[in-house]
């Protein structure tokens, strides 16, 4: 697809810039064409079967600025994108975008972009850096966990002719009533609760507490304010309860056996050395994930980076919407998440300002090495990323042409240049990493040197 549009960049103050943007007349057109086209298949116009009506036709009929409307509404964001792509602008945050008036005919549409961007960085050192790294450590409790882990998800539920207490499951049947009234999703048989689990409404559990089988019990809860199903949410329940079964949960016994059965291994040392390995490779591949991130931050806070505080707020702005699209991605509500957390959007985004901040910073270095080291990346490169991303399990293998017209169409849309960006300071990372030198944290601290604490399971390096 040939160049749609031509760009004229601005820098302005606080690292913003302003990109004006002109669209060819000829990619005017095809977008006037398509939205008439898509017009005129909802159309009845007499003369024409409906779907069929021609696209000069719908421009007589509806006129051409009518048209011209709905045509840039939708062709606006692709324009955009490719403006930002033809300027090599990676944008920070909601851009303001000033639209000119529609164009007549044969003449191009312009329209502005405003929006913030990464900050420059002045190096400083970044080869040969002295970064803390600690060892993998794998204690014998951590493998104790993992074994008991295992145990658990062996284990076996036995009938038991006694009271139930906490940790027990029971087999019941239930009916609930708010009002005298059964609601719906309030019943159910053959249920198979474990007492202490908290999977039902506060306080059920704990009132089956004692009972036997045979046992009839009439349980209250209340459902909380902030239920689920909002009809019963703040409402008093009140559930007839028949106990068919108490059941223990068994564990297996911490033998050869169990070995066997757990993975196929003759003893119980073996299966616990095969714990060992596995739990100090995965410390390994966090290990090399937090040195990465350490070098960079070390890199980092050895440049001059200067990051307005309205740039980093805009971060922390996109680095929420990015949850938002994650979290739908995931089947959740954002909503329901913000009430779970007990925050709203706005504190989350306040709290997210020294990550944000972090992030711009690592990117702002890495684009500086990148240009610094005149790393390229070449279309080969490209294609082993596309191809390493439409790999996985159960797919098959894409073919080269398939991978050849993906890049070929990421060029079109303006999207190749942030994957070549991506790989580039990937690149730089790897650079950076294979040059520093590896130190124990301790011997860091005392220097004052970067280090990154131990702070949970660390993410991959994301860069832009």
């Amino acid at each position: 697809m040939p160049t749609q549009v031509k760009t004229n960049t601005t820098e302005l103050e606080d690292s913003r810039v302003r990109v004006e943007v002109q669209v060819e007349p000829s990619a005017v057109d095809r977008a006037l064409s398509s939205a008439a086209a898509d017009l005129g298949r909802d159309l009845r116009i007499p003369g024409f079967r409906k779907g069929k009506v021609p696209p000069q036709v719908v421009l007589q009929r509806v006129g051409r600025e009518a048209v011209l409307d709905e045509a840039v509404r939708k062709a606006l964001p692709d324009w955009y994108e490719e403006a930002l792509g033809d300027a090599g602008v990676t944008p920070v945050g909601e851009p303001n975008l000033d639209l000119d008036e529609l164009p007549e005919k044969g003449s191009p549409l312009a329209f502005t972009i405003e929006v913030g961007v990464r900050p420059k960085a002045t190096l400083g050192e970044y080869r040969g850096l002295e970064v803390g790294r600690r060892e993998p450590e794998v204690s014998k409790e951590t493998i104790d966990e993992e074994i008991e882990r295992l145990r658990e998800s062996s284990a076996s539920l036995e009938n038991v002719d006694r009271p139930a207490k906490m940790g027990d499951f029971v087999v019941v049947d239930f009916v609930g009533k708010v009002d005298g009234e059964p609601f719906e999703g309030g019943e159910a048989r053959g249920y198979l609760l474990e007492l202490g689990s908290d999977r039902l409404v506060e306080g059920f559990e704990q009132q089956l507490e004692g009972a036997t089988a045979g046992d009839e019990r009439e349980v209250k809860v209340t459902f909380p304010e902030d239920y689920r199903a909002e009809n019963l949410a703040g409402s008093d329940a009140t559930f007839d309860v028949t106990v068919k079964e108490v059941k223990e949960k068994k564990l297996p016994d911490l033998d050869d056996d169990f070995a066997m059965e757990s993975g196929g291994f003759d003893s119980l040392d073996e299966l616990r050395s095969d714990i060992e390995t596995r739990l100090r490779e995965a410390q390994e591949r966090m290990i090399d994930t937090e040195f990465r991130e350490a070098v960079v931050d070390a890199a980092a806070a050895e440049a001059t980076i200067e990051v307005p505080h309205d740039l980093v707020h805009a971060k922390a702005h996109e680095m929420w919407h990015q949850t938002e699209r994650r979290l739908r991605a995931q089947g959740l509500d954002p909503a329901r998440y913000l009430q779970l957390t007990g925050k709203d959007a706005h504190d989350l985004i306040d709290e997210s300002e020294p990550e944000a901040e972090t992030a711009l910073k690592r990117e702002s270095l890495l684009a500086a090495v990148v240009e610094a080291e005149g790393i390229e990346v070449a279309d080969e490169e490209l294609l082993d990323s596309l191809r390493a991303a439409s790999q996985g399990p159960g797919r098959p293998p894409t073919s080269e042409k398939k991978l050849q017209k993906s890049l070929e169409r990421a060029k079109a849309e303006g999207r190749a240049e942030a994957l070549r960006e991506d790989i580039a300071m990937r690149k730089a990372v790897d650079l950076m990493v294979d040059s520093a030198k590896p130190i124990t944290p301790e011997q860091a601290e005392a220097r004052g040197k970067i280090w990154t604490p131990d702070k949970g399971p660390a993410e991959e390096l994301q860069t832009p």
